[in-house]
C-alpha cells in the first residue's frame, strides 16, 4: 500500500471560504448554484454541473458579471460550442464553459437561438480566447457571432458549402483521392 503523499495540504490547499469581495466563496456545486440563482433564476444543477441559462440579449452582461464578481472569479473561458436540436425551439444552444482557477469551480452558460436566426453577440471583447472557439462554432454550425473581429472559416476550406454539424446537413461520403497513399481494404483494417 503506498504511503500517503507528504505536504498534500500545502500543494492542494482547500479553496478559501471567504472571497476577496468579502462574501463567502461557493465551494460545492450546490453552493455555487444557490449563489447564482440569486442573480440568474434559470440556474440548473445536474450531475454536479452548474448551468446558467440566459436570453440572447443578456448574454454579454451575464458573462461579464460572472467574470468580474471577485467571489466567483470565472475569468477563464475554456470553450464555446453548440448543439443542434431540429424540430424544437430554440433549435440551437450555444454553451460557454467558464472556469475559476482561483476558486476551482466551473459554470456553463447556455443561450438558446432560433433556427431561422442563429445569431448571438461575440464574447471576444470579454474573453479573447473566444476568438477561435466562435470561429469553429460558426464553421460547423453556421451560428453568427455578431461583432466578432474575424468571423471566417477556420477548419473547413473557404469554398465549403453548408455546416457539417447541423443535423439537417445531408449525410454521405465524398470520394477523396489520396495520392501515393495505400489504404487497405476495410476487412484488413481491423486486427
Amino acid at each position: 500500500m503506498p504511503a500517503p503523499a507528504r505536504d498534500a495540504d500545502v500543494r492542494d490547499p482547500p479553496a478559501p471560504r471567504e472571497g476577496p469581495g468579502g462574501g463567502p466563496v461557493p465551494v460545492s456545486p450546490e453552493e455555487l448554484a444557490l449563489r447564482l440563482r440569486e442573480r440568474f433564476p434559470d440556474t440548473l444543477l445536474a450531475r454536479g454541473e452548474v448551468t446558467v441559462v440566459v436570453d440572447r440579449g443578456e448574454l454579454l452582461a451575464a458573462l461579464a458579471a460572472l467574470r468580474d464578481d471577485p467571489d466567483l472569479s470565472l475569468r477563464f473561458l475554456s470553450s464555446v460550442t453548440a448543439t443542434d436540436h431540429p424540430g424544437s425551439e430554440p433549435r440551437f444552444w450555444v454553451a460557454y464553459e467558464l472556469r475559476s482557477l482561483e476558486h476551482r469551480h466551473r459554470v456553463r452558460v447556455k443561450v438558446g437561438l432560433p433556427g431561422e436566426d442563429p445569431r448571438v453577440p461575440s464574447a471576444v471583447p470579454l474573453f479573447p480566447t473566444a476568438d477561435w472557439h466562435e470561429r469553429e462554432t460558426y464553421d460547423f454550425f453556421g451560428i453568427v457571432f455578431e461583432g466578432h473581429p474575424n468571423l471566417a472559416r477556420i477548419l473547413l476550406p473557404d469554398g465549403w458549402e453548408g455546416h457539417p454539424l447541423r443535423k439537417d446537413e445531408p449525410l454521405g461520403g465524398v470520394d477523396t483521392r489520396y495520392e501515393g497513399a495505400f489504404i487497405p481494404p476495410v476487412d484488413e483494417r481491423i486486427p
